[in-house]
Order: C-alpha cells, then structure tokens, then sequence
C-alpha cells in the first residue's frame, strides 16, 4: 500500500505509466475486448468498470495537451455522434484534469482494433458494458 496512490493501480500498471513517454498510447478496454490479440503488455484490473479505471489513471497520468483528441473511444454502433454512460463520465474526469478544451475522438471499431496494436500498453477491465473502449495519450508533466 502507498499513501495517495488509488490501490487499483497496483506496481506494474504505475511502472508502464511511469515508463511512457510523451505521445505514447494506453489502451483501457471493457470485458469484451480481446486484449491479449493486440500482443502489447496486458494489466488486468478485474471488475472495474472502464470510467472508474480511467478516473483513476487520470489521476497519476497527464493526457496530451500538444494534440486536438488526446482521449479517444470506439465509435458505437457506426454512429460517431452515439455515446454510452461511461463515455459521458470519462469525457467529464479528463475535463476536469484538462488544461483545454477536450472532445472527443472517434474511431470506426476495426479501425480501433487496428490502432491498439500500436499501443504502448493495453488496460483491460471486467466491464460488461459494450463500447468501453478507449485510448489516452500521454502527455508533458511541467515544472510548476
């Protein structure tokens, strides 16, 4: 246990956090997503939902603030005005954390397939929910 760390990102996920660099991609995917397909590093968080995975991440790991779409979702049903719930609430954390703007961007799912196997490394949770399928890019830590 450490203080002030959430004890959902245990030592291996914060040492991939911690090994990325600027611009580099993290997967976060729910329960029906095949992670271990991409072939990139797979962190089992176990039922989480991907929201409460991502809310928590944000916490430690600062989204690309160089790019237009730093958080970016598959596209639901091929509707890329469609979202989910869990769409909304991660949509709201990054805002929160964010230093601009922040929307959105969307990608055709086979499209997503393809670019999580460029992926630095992949977070997969027991969510149910379909859809929940998201990439973070990582951002630039300035000194205060």
């Amino acid at each position: 246990m450490l203080k002030g760390i959430d004890p959902l990102l245990d030592g291996e996920l914060l040492r991939t956090l911690d090994q990325m660099g600027h611009g580099d991609q993290l997967v976060v995917v729910d329960s029906n997503y095949p992670a271990a397909a991409t072939g990139r590093p797979v962190h089992r968080l176990g039922r989480v939902g991907v929201d409460e995975a991502i809310a928590t991440i944000l916490g430690v790991f600062p989204l690309d603030s160089f790019i237009t779409h730093p958080l970016e979702r598959m596209e639901v049903e091929e509707d890329p005005n469609l979202t989910t719930p869990a769409h909304d609430a991660v949509l709201a954390t990054a805002r929160s954390t964010h230093p601009s703007d922040l929307e959105w961007g969307v990608i055709p799912r086979l499209e997503f397939y393809r670019r999580a196997r460029d992926a630095y490394a992949v977070v997969h949770t027991l969510d149910p929910r379909p859809w929940g399928c998201m990439i973070l890019h990582k951002g630039v830590i300035f000194p205060e």
